[in-house]
Parts: C-alpha cells; structure tokens; sequence
C-alpha cells in the first residue's frame, strides 16, 4: 500500500486554533468520552430499570452493547482515518453521536434506547480510535509518553465528575436528561474537530476494503499483538466496577445516588493518581519493574476486597483503590510498548488497543450481571484472578525474542 504525503511535521504539531494546551484539552475530551458517555448516566440505571418496567440485565445492555458496539465502530473508523485524515473522521463520527444523544433522550421504551445507544456508540468510537494515533502523529520518544500520562490523567476528571454531575442532574430532570446533556457536548466536540488541523502525516491509498485489511496487517505483528491481549485483558476488573458500582453502592450499601457518586468519583480520583505516580517513578524504575508492581498490587487489592469489602461501603472503597490507582499506573507504559512495537498503521493500531480493550471490559460486564448477588466478591476474584493471569502471561511475553528489550526501558 502507498503512502502520500499530505501536511508537514510542523503542521502535526502546531495548531492554528487550538494550540499546544488546546490541543492537549482536545485529546483529553476525546479520550474521554466513553466514561462521559457512561458514568454520566450510571445513577440513573436503577431509575431507568423501574421507569420502563424491565429487568435489570435488560437496562444493562445499554452499557453492554455500547460497548460492544464502540469496539466494533473503533475497528471501522481507525483504519479509514489512515486513509482519509483524523479530522474528517472526528467530524462525521462525533456527528453521529451528537444525533443519536438526541434520539436516546427522546425514546419511548427500553428496545428504542438501546437502538440509539448502538448509534451513539458507532459515533464515540471516532474518538476512541483517533485520540491515541494523533498523540503518536504528533509526538515523539518521551514527549510522546509525558503527554499520554497527561491526558490520561485528564481523562479521570470525566469519570470522577461524571457521576456526580448525573445525580446533580436527576434533582433537576429525569434520565432523559441525562441524554440531552450529552447531545450538548457532543455538539461542543463537533465544534472542537471543526477547529482541530490535520496531523496526518502520510495518508494510505488503496479501496476500503483494502484499508479495513490493514487490521489483518497489524495483528500479525507477535509483539503488538502480545501486548495487546495482556493489557486488554486488565480492562475486564475495572469495567465490571464500573457497571456494577451503582447496584453495589445503592442495593447492597443502601446509599443513595447522590451519595454513591460520591463514592465512584472517590474510587475514579484514584485513578488519576496513577499516571502521576508513574510518571515519578519512571525516573527511578524500568517500565517492566512497574508493571510487575502494578499487577501484584491488584492482587494484592482483590483480597482486601474479598475478605473486608462487604463490611461498609467506605471498607469496599479502599480495599479496590489500590487496584484502581495500579491499573491507570500501568496505561502509559502499557500504550507507549504497544505504539512502540508497530510503525505505520496508526489508526488501525490504535483501533484495535481501543476495540479489544473494550470487548474485554464487556466480558466484565457480562460476568456481573450473570455472576449472582454478591458482587463485592466477583469484583474481589476478577482482581485476583487476573492479577494472576495478566501478570503471569507478561512475564512470559518479555521473554519473546521480539519484547526482551522491554525488560531494559
């Protein structure tokens, strides 16, 4: 496949209207934007379930399928934003979600908002499969690292405020809302794209067919692909928190929304701790010493879990922030590894860390809305258990021939 050239490195790196802090604002709120399309209406779930008069696991699948259907709209738009820029591609997919928002606002019955979520999940995942490439587009070596454990860190501003906003709008409007709220900001993000300049450097040629096959291409990369699933298969605890944090903290703690968004942001505060943390001890430790930390430290969170979540919400809340802290710790290395191991093909590559992430994260999902009524102790051995697992297979993939340099960075 041939590549042409299409804007200069000063061009990627410059933005006319948005500058270098914009920019860094601009990437932040795309990355973002699946807890904002989350976490924002996650204390409105049990409302939703007896407004409508269905069961549980049915109001569950406007976040499963979501996710679902984010993943599958990543693997779409990141391949064809190689092919004709990351701008254009923001544009018509934040478009989408912005329609869809309106349309989840205005349904009429469970099957109608899950249909519209589908919608409004095609359309997030633009910014999904965008945000990491233009961070590679546009930046190199450390800078490329330091600026991904910035925005990351922003990024937990979202699911910490997020919740808390969603009750504070519940006082005030219905689930309904909630929607509308997001219509907004996805009409704010349209206006961001529209502002954001091309960084792009060289754009593939080829049919789309042939532009959707380079996922083909980068997944029989060993080393890319190795990673991919280890540090995917991390995502699975932390989502199955995340769709299961209202039904722990207002069913089995008696709280109530507004004060169970307390508790969320408390436990999604502690994730924007671990972008700090690494970035400080980055200048002492190699990444790969990091990481063993970082998984021995989620096991080491699921037992507390296990064994003193049941006894209070605030027991349950600091028994997981040790884990909640180890996974954001490990996700500028784990992406940096990861961008490091494939040249060319950056949207399909970040697609695919985007996409697969996201389907282990529903695996989650699925785990707790089948998993029983004890949900402290399914969120305590999904800790353990792959703690376990991801750090015992990353063990075994740094000693390919491929990823043993990542023993020494």
């Amino acid at each position: 496949m041939n590549v042409t050239i299409s804007s200069s490195i000063d061009a990627r790196v410059r933005q006319k209207y948005l500058g270098h802090k914009g920019l860094i604002a601009f990437l932040a709120l795309l990355s973002a934007f699946v807890p904002l399309s989350t976490d924002l209406y996650l204390p409105a779930l049990p409302t939703m379930t007896a407004y409508f008069h269905v069961r549980v696991y049915q109001t569950n699948l406007t976040l499963i399928l979501f996710f679902i259907f984010f993943s599958l709209g990543m693997l779409l738009w990141g391949p064809l934003s190689d092919k004709w820029g990351r701008r254009p591609i923001l544009l018509a997919g934040l478009a989408l979600y912005a329609i869809a928002s309106a349309l989840c606002a205005a349904s009429l019955n469970i099957e109608q908002l899950i249909f519209f979520r589908v919608l409004q999940a095609l359309g997030t995942g633009a910014a999904g499969a965008v945000a990491t490439a233009i961070v590679k587009d546009a930046y190199e070596g450390r800078k490329r690292e330091s600026i991904l454990a910035l925005v990351q860190a922003l990024v937990i501003i979202a699911p910490a405020v997020a919740p808390v906003v969603g009750a504070l709008l519940l006082k005030f409007t219905s689930w309904r809302g909630v929607f509308v709220t997001q219509a907004i900001l996805g009409i704010v993000v349209v206006a961001g794209s529209a502002a954001f300049q091309e960084t792009l450097e060289a754009s593939s040629d080829g049919n789309i067919a042939q532009t959707i096959g380079r996922l083909g291409v980068v997944l029989r990369n060993p080393g890319f692909t190795a990673l991919l699933l280890i540090f995917s298969m991390s995502s699975i605890t932390f989502m199955a928190f995340i769709s299961s944090s209202s039904y722990i903290y207002q069913n089995v703690f008696h709280l109530s929304s507004q004060i169970y968004s307390y508790f969320f942001a408390f436990n999604a505060m502690g994730m924007l701790v671990g972008p700090a943390v690494y970035v400080v001890l980055a200048t002492r430790f190699k990444r790969f010493s990091i990481i063993n930390g970082c998984f021995a430290i989620m096991i080491f969170s699921g037992v507390l879990v296990s064994v003193l979540g049941r006894s209070s919400a605030w027991l349950f809340a600091l028994a997981l922030l040790p884990a909640t802290i180890a996974g954001s710790c490990m996700r500028p290395p784990s992406t940096m590894l990861m961008l490091d191991q494939q040249e060319g093909d950056t949207g399909s590559a970040s697609s695919l860390m985007g996409s697969v992430a996201t389907v282990m994260g529903s695996a989650g999902m699925i785990v707790v809305s089948i998993g029983g009524i004890n949900l402290v102790q399914t969120i305590g051995t999904l800790n353990i258990v792959f703690g376990l697992l991801c750090g015992g297979l990353w063990l075994l993939a740094t000693t390919m021939p491929m990823l043993r340099e990542a023993r020494s960075v």
